[in-house]
């Protein structure tokens, strides 16, 4: 949910890194995390400076503007994404403990903070906010003077022992201004490692500016970070060791790059996103070689059943995943709603594979369902785009996108590049289990390099969408109708418009139709239709258009996408966007880019801000 970033470095390095510009410029690279508040704290002179303000980023920089803040070495910062307590300056981070001495940042939820609170109150703490980090403020400013003897990491952990929940936890305190402590329980935190300088993030966006070495962090553990050190230890204080890794991508790559908005930057990296996807998957025979998944051959040729678990856009990647993969393999396909998974006491075993995808690999609801997959003993295999992430680090296999970062919150590029990757993972399961020729893979293979090219044609011809997005930016309502790998897409569609646009808007199977939906249909509405390819499967394109018909017969607006030779669709359609041609399992790499497009710029026509929808953040991280 929320941007965490912690900074320390040597006194000379001030003029070169002063801890504000840092923090900043970390929490410019993460307000994509949450957007409701922001706020800072150094450490300087013996006393703790903090700034924090409700709404964006700039509210924040504008108030330090002001009212100053000293330079220093020392500090941390905070965006978040509000929920215990509004977005208000009041609850906005950092949370003050220790007679003021003491400044802490969380992500994450408190699960058992009222009960703490209440005790707290009992012992004569006054609290200023209506949040749960407040809580862990003040209960680490007690150990901190009380049980720890004045060391913060102690005091850190004798809290940690006390909390449930998921968090992430940064403190400095002006008695021990040369380190910050940080510890972390089903909540993102990885460390930066610099020269004479050491961060803390959420996620690498927040150091990215200055370093590309850094270590990931297990659970439960408390990372403390001064100039030159590095310590980890677990909740209950024995020493451990973090695993370092390189950042494959720079600071360039999460700018705007000449684009007005993240989100169009990245819709037009998608060719390069999937292209990435996909390279380096096959060995010098042409055969696919999966080499980030690490579980034995012999046991994915076992598997009898495949539970796809993810949430919004990733769940709809899945659901594309579903047909490729059921098609080409013939094994059963699930695909779950993460957060809902757990709860219905689902049927697995040892004989299942559970596929878990997450863009962030940070998913909280998706993280607890792949825990839960592993105790009933099912093999878990994680598509993530987050190198490092807690997802693949816990499950046994991972297949990485290789998209570089999202910054937009409504993910495009990342939706193109799971389904890619899932479409690897399906041609890998049927190579090892023998279901297709590997001629026939062969083939798929090569129309599925063929998909960027394909893209950047879409992307160069799409001004006619666009101008249809500016005419139709007072319309309430869109429906999206789609079969087959078309329903995902339709689907997606919606959720696009609903994310950017805030009007109503509904993906429904084609077939549905007369079943309830069609009673939405009025004069004028407009209805997109994403239409099969009439050289695969010839009855569910006259039975789609027979859908077009339908709607047009009772007064719809209808805008189809359609494949490119496609003629039977213009005599029904108000508009026509054609894609190109590829196999008819692949078209969502393809029809779903005209209705990003169009959801971008109708919500950029109507004044939004594409890049941070209202209420939303990039990763969920609680339940």
């Amino acid at each position: 949910m929320c941007g965490i970033v912690g900074y320390i470095g040597l006194p000379e390095k001030t003029a070169e890194h002063n801890a504000l510009d840092v923090l900043l410029e970390g929490l410019r690279r993460l307000e994509y995390r949450g957007y409701d508040s922001a706020g800072v704290a150094t450490v300087s002179g013996g006393v703790v400076e903090s700034r924090k303000k409700a709404g964006k980023l700039a509210n924040l920089v504008a108030e330090i503007e002001t009212s100053p803040v000293a330079p220093a070495t020392v500090g941390i910062g905070h965006t978040r994404w509000a929920t215990h307590g509004g977005p208000t300056d009041q609850n906005a981070h950092p949370h003050l403990g220790d007679g003021g001495r003491l400044a802490v940042i969380h992500n994450g939820i408190i699960e058992n903070f009222a009960e703490l609170k209440e005790r707290l109150l009992a012992e004569g703490c006054v609290f200023e906010s209506q949040t749960d980090t407040e809580v862990a403020a003040q209960l680490i400013g007690r150990h901190f003077a009380d049980d720890a003897a004045g060391d913060l990491t102690e005091a850190m952990r004798l809290a940690c022992q006390e909390l449930e929940g998921a968090f992430t936890l940064l403190a400095v305190h002006v008695d021990q201004p040369d380190r910050v402590v940080a510890a972390r329980r089903n909540s993102p935190l990885v460390v930066g490692l610099g020269e004479g300088e050491n961060f803390l993030g959420s996620d690498v966006s927040g150091f990215i500016d200055f370093t590309r070495e850094a270590v990931e962090l297990e659970q439960d553990q408390i990372v403390t970070i001064t100039h030159d050190d590095v310590a980890i230890i677990g909740f209950d204080g024995t020493p451990a060791e973090g695993k370092r890794f390189t950042v494959d991508w720079d600071a360039a790559a999460a700018e705007k790059g000449g684009f007005d908005t993240f989100m169009e930057k990245e819709i037009n990296e998608q060719p390069k996103a999937v292209e990435d996807t996909l390279l380096g998957r096959t060995d010098a025979e042409g055969r696919l070689a999966l080499d980030e998944l690490r579980i034995d051959p012999e046991e994915l040729k076992d598997v009898q059943k495949i539970i796809v678990l993810a949430c919004g856009t990733a769940a709809y990647a899945g659901t594309v995943a579903k047909y490729a993969i059921e098609h080409w393999c013939r094994i059963p396909v699930e695909v779950e709603l993460a957060h809902e998974f757990r709860y219905r006491d689902p049927i697995i075993d040892e004989t299942t594979l559970v596929v878990s995808i997450s863009q962030s690999g940070e998913t909280m609801d998706t993280l607890m369902a792949v825990r839960y997959a592993k105790e009933q003993g099912a093999r878990t295999l994680s598509i993530c785009n987050t190198n490092g992430a807690t997802i693949p680090r816990e499950s046994d296999a991972v297949l990485y996108l290789h998209a570089g970062p999202e910054i937009a919150v409504a993910s495009t590029k990342a939706f193109l590049a799971m389904i890619a990757a899932a479409y690897l993972l399906g041609l890998y399961l049927a190579q090892l289990r023998g279901q297709l020729f590997q001629g026939q893979i062969t083939d798929i293979l090569a129309d599925l390099h063929k998909i960027p090219a394909k893209i950047q044609e879409i992307l160069d011809n799409s001004e006619q969408i666009k101008q249809l997005a500016r005419d139709m930016a007072d319309t309430p309502s869109v429906l999206f109708l789609g079969r087959h790998v078309g329903y995902p897409v339709a689907m997606e569609g919606a959720l696009k418009l609903k994310e950017l646009a805030y009007i109503h808007a509904e993906g429904f199977a084609a077939g549905e139709l007369k079943h309830g939906p069609i009673a939405l249909i009025d004069e004028g509405q407009p209805v997109f239709v994403v239409v099969p390819s009439p050289r695969g499967r010839d009855s569910l394109h006259s039975k789609v258009v027979s859908n077009i018909q339908e709607v047009r017969a009772r007064g719809a607006k209808t805008i189809t996408v359609a494949e490119s030779g496609d003629e039977a669709v213009k005599e029904f359609s108000e508009a026509v966007f054609h894609v190109p041609e590829t196999q008819p399992l692949l078209m969502p790499l393809l029809t779903t880019v005209p209705l990003q497009i169009f959801a971008c710029a109708l919500a950029s026509e109507k004044g939004y801000d594409v890049d941070q929808p209202r209420n939303l953040a990039k990763s969920v991280t609680v339940e």
